[in-house]
């Protein structure tokens, strides 16, 4: 099994359709940019590890399975897997470890949906406010656009993304002709 970013696009979008018609009960949560900021900049002490958690508890407590396997996005492993099982309404047997997408084919499986998906989100972005690459911080594309419209379009922008936060604050800093 592979990670599902080292699948080929193409290749994704093939085994994205066929998922859809073999698996029964999976479901997808979409973070809006807003939600994630209250995440991390309100009084919810959370992070995007934690909120990821609380998504997976989210998931596991709606579909109620007697098993779950879970990608750890944290360093520590035992700490989450503490986390999420917290937050379950039932005893659930929890698998958490790092590359769970690479050792697992349901969890793979499941990151190959949840890859697809955010391809689909960025292509109605697209449509809408012009390319503005695959949203990734490494991407040139992605950073210029972030650059010319941090402050255009507010409702697709993480202000907690330090990406966001690097431009918003350059538009604020003064210049020496400002004093």
């Amino acid at each position: 099994m592979k990670d599902s970013k080292l699948i080929p696009h193409k290749k994704r979008i093939e085994m994205y359709g066929k998922l859809k018609k073999i698996l029964k009960d999976y479901m997808i949560i979409q973070i809006k940019p807003e939600e994630i900021d209250d995440a991390i900049d309100g009084d919810n002490d959370l992070n995007l590890n934690w909120l990821e958690g609380v998504k997976s508890a989210e998931i596991i407590n709606k579909l109620k399975p007697d098993k779950a396997i879970l990608d750890c996005p944290s360093t520590n492993v035992e700490k989450y897997k503490e986390y999420v099982k917290n937050l379950l309404n039932k005893n659930v047997e929890l698998i958490v470890e790092h590359k769970a997408d690479v050792n697992y084919l349901i969890t793979a499986a499941s990151s190959i949906i949840a890859k697809c998906e955010r391809e689909r989100e960025m292509d109605k972005i697209k449509k809408k406010y012009g390319n503005c690459g695959p949203g990734y911080t490494s991407n040139e594309v992605t950073q210029e656009f972030v650059k010319k419209n941090y402050d255009k379009y507010p409702e697709i922008f993480r202000k907690s993304w330090s990406t966001w936060k690097n431009h918003n604050n350059i538009k604020k800093q003064k210049s020496l002709t400002d004093f």
